[in-house]
């Protein structure tokens, strides 16, 4: 199983093709699309990464691939500007999951 990443700028890609990372670099709405259809195709890939401005600017893509295709897991990774989520997110997730305040 090999992991895939779809990112909109060369840095991220670049630090992933030297852990061994395929990917590609896309800017636009039709590019990403292509390229999940594409890593969606290719059964060798079981889990594709996505840097968090896609998951912003695009999240019908993203939502309608998650939806209607058990594999590849898809993953949001920040970028090099870091992450998009407030320092609390994984609390505020598990509050909202549970109902219950930690």
């Amino acid at each position: 199983m090999q992991m895939f990443l779809i990112s909109d700028n060369i840095d991220t890609y670049t630090g992933m093709r030297l852990a061994g990372v395929e990917g590609v670099v896309v800017h636009t709405h039709d590019e990403l699309k292509d390229a999940l259809q594409k890593a969606i195709s290719n059964k060798e890939i079981g889990i594709i990464l996505l840097t968090e401005k896609f998951g912003r600017e695009f999240p019908e893509i993203i939502d309608d691939v998650k939806l209607h295709h058990k594999t590849p897991l898809i993953i949001e990774i920040p970028d090099r500007h870091g992450t998009g989520r407030k320092p609390d997110f994984i609390t505020s997730y598990v509050n909202e999951a549970i109902g219950l305040k930690l």
